[in-house]
């Protein structure tokens, strides 16, 4: 898993880069805080760690602007400890708030609990795209319908059930099938899902559950 940190205090950003390495995560920190949204598109993080107190713009801002287009879990990191801002924090798209200075032990619980009720949705072999929508054995069920899916469809959907409101890119998903044995380019990925969004409203009821981020790539909500 890889975590942004957005922090402006270097020392302490540093030193939350080095403690989530510890725990076994890949993270980085920015400096540069005109561009968030741009820091986002280039490290494309599975977990952001937000200051509010920010150059520019603060935290609750570059909040908004990534929920217009990802869900990736937000975990606002800040000094501040009236309860307006941590009501603000949630209202601009915030998951979660820890108050600074922070105890090591209680951000590496939120971390994790934020990853796990994010992206590891799994019992034993299924992953869970809700209550009643899983994967499983090459068969994804909805709602007591289910569909089989060919060994590229399966990979197509894990690898987005895996990244759940991230975009994973067509580049990313092209790689991931180079490991099956069909062959597949550029074109032939865009008929592979355009076959499973087939399969999928089918058994959805025409639920649309594939989503496309104009020249980025595919996510699922």
């Amino acid at each position: 898993m890889k975590l942004l940190v957005i922090e402006d205090d270097l020392t302490l950003a540093k030193e939350i880069v080095r403690l989530c390495r510890r725990w076994e995560f890949e993270a980085e920190y920015t400096q540069n805080f005109k561009e968030i949204v741009k820091e986002y598109e280039k490290y494309r993080p599975d977990l952001i760690l937000m200051d509010i107190n920010l150059p520019y713009y603060d935290g609750f801002y570059w909040c908004e602007k990534i929920r217009q287009f990802s869900t990736v879990p937000i975990l606002f990191l800040s000094s501040r400890d009236q309860n307006a801002d941590k009501i603000m924090a949630m209202a601009s798209g915030g998951d979660d708030y820890v108050e600074k200075p922070f105890d090591a032990e209680l951000l590496l619980v939120k971390i994790r609990s934020m990853l796990r009720r994010t992206y590891e949705y799994r019992f034993g072999n299924r992953i869970y795209l809700g209550e009643e929508r899983y994967l499983e054995n090459g068969t994804f069920f909805c709602k007591g319908k289910s569909a089989e899916l060919t060994k590229s469809e399966q990979k197509i959907m894990t690898a987005l059930l895996e990244k759940k409101g991230n975009v994973v890119s067509r580049e990313k998903l092209m790689m991931v099938l180079w490991n099956t044995d069909e062959f597949v380019t550029d074109a032939s990925l865009t008929v592979l899902i355009s076959r499973l969004r087939t399969k999928l409203k089918e058994i959805s009821g025409k639920e649309e559950m594939i989503w496309t981020k104009k020249g980025m790539g595919y996510y699922i909500k």
